[in-house]
């Protein structure tokens, strides 16, 4: 009787010592996908215009919506071992993003996306008018100075936010008395900016805030 029960106890003991890897690394693999999978988050503010704009400046596309949120998209990328040809898995965010509107999605890759709180309005919005997209030097502060203080006239506040697509082209600016910003861990690739405490989040975009006195007059 006891050699059989030392036998099962050893049987279990050798069961159970060959699932334990298995077990962490599936614990580790979805501990990986959940960590992942938690890049994503709800903008908070009173309703949102969406404003969709390609990498030249250019708007394409306008959405209203009252609940939004954005969320990554965990991708899978396998590589074999030059060592000893074992295959690596490992995972990371691709650069395509959901964007939740009122229940609805949308699919982007790329792009630049400003989300603006309800009542905040930029005091300029650049074109391909007024920035000529073909001039030499179009990405330099120099070029991108000069648009900006053709418009300093409209700037009523004392901080101006400069928002420019992720080439450096010039899309529209905004002023306000009391400017501030914070990367948003939740949301990919996403900065939140409070200008008079009205939100605008920036998802693939460059920003300056300046001091209006910096401006030509």
């Amino acid at each position: 009787m006891h050699r059989e029960k030392n036998k099962k106890r050893n049987l279990f003991l050798v069961i159970t010592m060959m699932l334990i890897p298995l077990i962490l690394g599936g614990c580790s693999i979805a501990g990986f996908h959940s960590k992942l999978g938690d890049i994503k988050g709800k903008l908070v503010g009173n309703s949102f215009t969406c404003r969709f704009y390609d990498n030249s400046g250019s708007k394409y596309l306008t959405v209203f919506g009252k609940k939004i949120s954005l969320e990554g998209n965990v991708v899978e990328d396998s590589k074999v071992n030059s060592d000893d040809g074992s295959v690596v898995v490992s995972y990371g965010l691709s650069s395509v993003i959901t964007v939740n509107i009122d229940g609805k999605q949308i699919q982007s890759c790329g792009d630049t996306i400003i989300f603006e709180e309800k009542n905040l309005k930029p005091d300029a919005e650049f074109n391909l008018t007024n920035v000529d997209s073909d001039a030499k030097g179009v990405t330099s502060n120099t070029y991108i100075s000069n648009i900006i203080n053709k418009y300093s006239n409209y700037f009523g506040k004392p901080q101006v936010v400069v928002i420019q697509s992720q080439l450096g082209v010039p899309i529209c600016a905004y002023s306000g008395k009391d400017v501030y910003w914070e990367v948003c861990q939740n949301l990919p690739k996403t900065t939140k900016l409070m200008i008079d405490k009205k939100a605008l989040y920036l998802h693939r975009a460059n920003f300056q805030i300046i001091d209006k006195k910096l401006l030509n007059q």
